[in-house]
C-alpha cells in the first residue's frame, strides 16, 4: 500500500469499496427474494440519505465511536469524519425528518420485516446481512433530489441496498446510484407502489 493506513484512526480508514474487486467483470447477479430496507414517500432528498451534522449521541455511530473509547463531546460530525466509511454507513438514512411508511412518523429507524422489530436504520441492515439477504427501497417521486452528495450512494450501497424502485429519480443521484452498484429502477408511467398494492413487506426478485 502506497498510504500508512492508521488502524486506531476513527476518522480515516481504509475504504472497502475496491476489497475483492478482480480485474475481469463479474457475471450479473440475479436480486433474489429481497426485502425492502425502507418503503419512503416522495421528495427524498440527499440530505436525508447522506450523513450531516452532529453525531447524535443515540445513533449507531455514536456507539460505533463509543466502542472506540470516544466520549460524546469527541464525536464530532458527520462531516469531519467522512473519510471513516464505518461512521458513514451508521448514519446513512439516519436524518430525523426521513419519513419511512414502516413506521409512520419522521424517524430515522425501520421495521425488520422478518421480525417485525423496529431497528436503527444501519442495525436493520446488519440483521438482513446476517442472514444474507439481498435489500432494496421503495421510493416515490424525485428520489435524490437536492445537491449531489457522494455518500448518498456510497452509504446505500454499504447498508447492502442492491436495488431503488422508484416512480422518479434526479438524474444526477440516479447516475450515482448506478455507478455503485444500486439499480435505479422505475415504475411504469401511472403505477405506483399504492396502485400496485405493495405494502414493502413482499419479497422482491429482479433477473437480470
Amino acid at each position: 500500500l502506497l498510504y500508512p493506513w492508521d488502524k486506531t484512526s476513527t476518522y480515516i480508514k481504509q475504504p472497502p469499496f475496491f476489497e475483492g474487486m478482480k480485474a475481469e467483470l463479474e457475471s450479473k447477479k440475479a436480486i433474489q427474494d429481497a426485502h425492502a430496507l425502507l418503503h419512503l414517500g416522495d421528495s427524498v432528498t440527499t440530505d436525508h440519505i447522506s450523513p450531516a451534522g452532529s453525531i447524535p449521541r443515540n445513533s449507531p455511530a455514536a456507539r460505533y465511536l463509543a466502542s472506540k473509547g470516544l466520549s460524546p463531546r469527541d464525536f464530532n460530525s458527520f462531516g469531519s469524519r467522512r473519510g471513516n466509511d464505518a461512521v458513514m454507513a451508521r448514519g446513512t438514512f439516519g436524518n430525523i425528518r426521513l419519513v419511512n411508511k414502516f413506521i409512520g412518523k419522521a424517524a430515522p429507524k425501520t421495521v425488520h420485516v422478518p421480525s417485525g422489530i423496529t431497528l436503527d436504520v444501519f442495525d436493520a441492515a446488519q440483521e438482513y446481512a446476517s442472514s444474507g439477504q439481498d435489500l432494496i427501497i421503495l421510493a416515490g417521486k424525485d428520489y435524490g433530489c437536492g445537491s449531489s452528495r457522494d455518500w448518498a450512494a456510497k452509504g446505500p450501497y454499504l447498508l447492502g441496498i442492491r436495488a431503488v424502485i422508484a416512480e422518479s429519480y434526479e438524474r444526477i443521484h440516479r447516475s450515482n446510484l448506478a455507478g455503485m452498484g444500486i439499480i435505479p429502477l422505475q415504475y411504469e408511467d401511472g403505477e405506483t407502489a399504492d396502485s400496485l398494492g405493495l405494502t414493502g413487506k413482499e419479497t422482491f426478485s429482479v433477473q437480470m
